[in-house]
């Protein structure tokens, strides 16, 4: 029981066949205890940088995304694209404490092939810039349950395998849907940093101009919104009302070097849903990317925009893209 009382007083004692609850249990629960939600490189000294290292090394763009009095929030992300040209992103999350030691991390599944291996491949280098006996680990118990997973002939449909092990640093889980979640045994973060404010708005103050633009969007309670007519969609992250990040995609059309799909019309009286003081930079750059049809990740005005585009037919100046767009990283465990 003494065991329990540390490394998982935010979550109880979880058995290895349970999984951490996501989040942990009343980590958003306070009030705003010097939120800081401008987005920042990711450190390249201290824990931070360690852990990050591996994974820009490998073409990930990583972030601080916000900080608050108890912690700082670390978010990096990946694009894989399949031989079709499908994108499919993967992301890691990284809470450290204020006293820069890792606290928590997540390395989530993705929606591609070899999704276990992804998983691995991300974590077990990163876990090692700090932990130098985690890594191996860590590939270790994702290959073996791999391996077991596939020697499975019959399972409950409501069974969801996974695997749970310790080691001095922290406590592992593992499974296919939630992917690899870390909780270090000897460092706690009470207060988790939620804040956004920087670059966006409330959800109710931007429905009513995303209705203006075409959108069916019944907010509350729904936080996904389609656009027929330009096979478009918007969707958000929230923490109450208040936006935490926002994604939608749209299409561009250049001919004779000119933007005919203009953003206005999805958009009529611009990116209101985004904070007056970010909006015209991040705007810019989303139209920089439209006009070229390429993509982008990193910081804008303090704000995290990752942009997807994927081309179709492009004749001289000519060219027709579709681009997935995010604003903003989500809150941690979520």
């Amino acid at each position: 029981m003494i065991m329990c009382l540390g490394p998982l007083a935010l979550t109880g004692c979880t058995r290895s066949d349970e999984p951490p609850s996501l989040p942990p249990a009343g980590v958003y629960e306070h009030d705003a205890a010097g939120e800081n939600s401008q987005a920042e490189s990711a450190p390249t000294d201290g824990t931070a940088g360690a852990l990050t290292r591996p994974l820009r090394e490998a073409g990930w763009f990583c972030a601080q995304v916000r900080a608050n009095a108890d912690g700082r929030a670390v978010w990096c992300r990946i694009g894989h694209r399949d031989e079709v040209d499908a994108l499919y992103p993967q992301v890691a999350q990284f809470l450290l404490d204020r006293d820069d030691r890792l606290a928590w991390a997540w390395f989530p599944s993705t929606q591609a092939n070899h999704e276990n291996d992804q998983v691995a491949a991300a974590a077990a280098p990163a876990l090692t810039a700090i932990w130098p006996d985690a890594g191996d680990r860590v590939q270790q118990e994702i290959d073996d349950f791999d391996r077991d997973l596939r020697a499975r002939t019959t399972r409950r449909s409501d069974d969801i395998p996974r695997t749970g092990w310790r080691d001095t640093h922290a406590d592992y889980s593992y499974d296919g849907h939630n992917g690899l979640v870390v909780t270090a045994r000897d460092t706690f973060v009470r207060r988790w940093p939620f804040g956004s404010e920087h670059y966006a708005t409330t959800m109710s103050s931007a429905v009513g101009d995303l209705l203006a633009g075409g959108y069916d969007c019944f907010y509350p309670p729904q936080q996904s919104c389609n656009r027929p007519q330009s096979n478009g969609y918007f969707r958000v992250a929230l923490r109450g009302d208040q936006i935490v990040s926002a994604q939608f995609g749209i299409g561009s059309l250049i001919e004779s070097g000119r933007q005919r799909h203009l953003l206005s019309e999805e958009f009529p009286h611009g990116l209101t849903f985004l904070a007056e003081a970010v909006r015209r930079p991040v705007t810019e750059r989303i139209e920089q990317s439209r006009r070229s049809g390429t993509s982008f990740a990193g910081i804008v005005a303090g704000t995290v925009l990752i942009i997807d585009a994927r081309r179709g037919a492009v004749d001289g100046d000519d060219l027709v893209a579709y681009l997935d767009i995010q604003i903003g990283a989500p809150l941690a465990a979520t």
